[in-house]
């Protein structure tokens, strides 16, 4: 078990489309409960069932096991939740720390959010200029309930 501390941000500019490449990435929910999430998600060529439990301010309980991509392709068309969410991410380096910006499809489309993953919840870290708001606390921006309410509906 992992336990993940997760910031969240609203991406303000396209500069940083120049720090990375894309990887499209589909997902999908097996549960989308709070507390009990049960994720599939494809990333490129690789596949993985994702857990996670309640969240606690920005940290929650989570597990991440690989799975083969046909089994990931067969449960996001039969076991998951529709719609899929579809993204491209971009992983990109600054200050020792990873930045994670996803841009959204479908009727996400005009979504761009940067995530930052750290070791504790009082971590210090610099906000590049390209990142804005942080909505680490509005769960309208969870990739479970953009599926649901999606971004173009709000």
């Amino acid at each position: 078990m992992g336990i993940e501390i997760e910031r969240k941000f609203l991406v303000v500019s396209d500069r940083w489309q120049q720090l990375a490449q894309p990887v499209f990435m589909r997902q999908a929910y097996i549960s989308s409960t709070p507390g009990r999430v049960v994720r599939v998600r494809i990333e490129g060529q690789s596949a993985m069932l994702t857990l996670k439990g309640k969240a606690s301010g920005i940290s929650r309980v989570e597990w991440e096991y690989p799975i083969p991509l046909s089994d990931a392709e067969e449960l996001l068309s039969t076991l998951c939740e529709q719609p899929i969410i579809e993204k491209n991410r971009y992983r990109i380096d600054l200050d020792g720390l990873v930045w994670e910006v996803d841009e959204f499809f479908g009727e996400n489309a005009g979504l761009v959010v940067a995530e930052l993953e750290l070791q504790s919840e009082s971590q210090h870290f610099t906000k590049p200029d390209w990142v804005g708001e942080e909505i680490s606390h509005d769960h309208r921006y969870a990739n479970a309930n953009l599926f649901k309410h999606p971004y173009s509906r709000w």
